[in-house]
């Protein structure tokens, strides 16, 4: 009988250890389970997405060339007596810059006086029938002729800057001989190199979508890494009328004004093309994430406290803001923009102030 009551006894109290047992293993999962479920739930931050209105612009490379080059030389061979110019003088139109041999000049000069004073007595001899009407066509042949030689080996003998600017090259001195062959990097015959600077011209390929649009007397901003934060203006001159058939572009040439000579032959530049304004979401750009090894572009989205990942494309840059483009994206959405890094595609989220 005392066997049989302790028995019970001890059945009872293993039943009421194993209820304790579930019941606290019970309270442990439940702890457990909000714990974790509350780990789930992100807490982030969202701003408002709502459009500005932003220039349309477009920059294309550009080397800046002088607005004038001439590649000075007689058109004959022959001595130099003197080059009045050395590199960097800077020379007015119509200055006399080089002096050549005028030996052939001088005898065109002797031959012509000849002529000249032979016209009275021609002119005589045919009114009274000394001579015949081909005779004096054939005289005064030769003195048009022997005038328009004299003028030629003027303009040869003694040249002039054919504008205002700077000379950039020299390649011979007084006494040399100029043979006429090429001795320069552009392959043309030289004794001097003259280049108007102010103003300078860019010459740029543009894609031929934008031709309709691009017309001449357009301003367009000229900048350079040499003076940053700075903007030249430019006008275009001259629209290219026809297109390349194989790159489908044409090209475009803009002038550059530079009055305090701050810009040189020769710099690289950009310029920059503002088409039109519109409206565009821009959002901070420590909002727009890449996908690791890959050009993919993606933000979050608030949907209802779930994380919605949105590929968009990248867009024109404002400091530490950047255009999103995107058809999934509209104005009032909810951009997560802190607490974001490391979320995924449909987690929870919890929005905070």
């Amino acid at each position: 009988m005392k066997t049989r009551t302790l028995n019970l006894v001890l059945i009872g109290i293993s039943a009421l250890m194993l209820f304790y047992s579930c019941g606290k293993n019970s309270d442990a999962k439940t702890k457990a389970e909000e714990s974790s479920s509350k780990e789930n739930v992100k807490t982030v931050k969202v701003l408002r997405i709502s459009e500005q209105e932003i220039g349309r612009e477009i920059d294309y490379p550009a080397n800046l060339l002088p607005n004038q080059e001439v590649y000075l030389a007689p058109s004959t061979p022959g001595r130099i007596i003197r080059v009045n110019a050395y590199v960097g003088d800077r020379v007015a139109a119509g200055q006399l810059l080089i002096e050549m041999d005028p030996t052939q000049l001088n005898n065109a000069i002797i031959q012509l006086n000849s002529l000249e004073k032979d016209k009275a007595r021609f002119d005589t001899l045919i009114q009274y029938g000394g001579i015949s009407k081909q005779q004096y066509d054939q005289f005064n042949t030769q003195l048009e002729v022997t005038r328009a030689n004299v003028e030629l080996l003027k303009s040869n003998t003694k040249l002039t800057a054919p504008f205002s600017g700077v000379v950039t090259a020299k390649f011979f001195e007084n006494g040399e001989l100029y043979t006429g062959a090429p001795n320069n990097q552009a392959g043309k015959p030289a004794i001097l190199v003259i280049q108007q600077i102010n103003p300078l011209k860019a010459m740029i390929s543009v894609s031929e979508r934008y031709y309709p649009v691009i017309k001449k007397g357009m301003l367009v901003k000229i900048k350079s890494d040499i003076y940053p934060g700075k903007e030249f203006i430019g006008t275009i001159k001259l629209v290219y009328p026809t297109i390349n058939a194989q790159t489908k572009t044409f090209n475009v040439e803009i002038e550059v004004p530079n009055k305090d000579e701050l810009l040189r032959p020769g710099m690289y530049a950009r310029v920059n093309f503002e088409f039109a304004k519109e409206n565009a979401i821009v959002v901070p750009a420590s909002a727009v994430l890449q996908q690791m090894g890959t050009n993919i572009r993606y933000v979050f989205i608030n949907s209802g406290s779930i994380a919605k990942r949105i590929e968009v494309k990248a867009g024109k840059r404002f400091d530490d803001k950047i255009e999103i483009i995107s058809d999934q994206i509209k104005v009032g959405d909810e951009l997560i923009v802190s607490g974001h890094v490391g979320l995924v595609d449909g987690a929870k989220i919890k929005v905070v102030e």
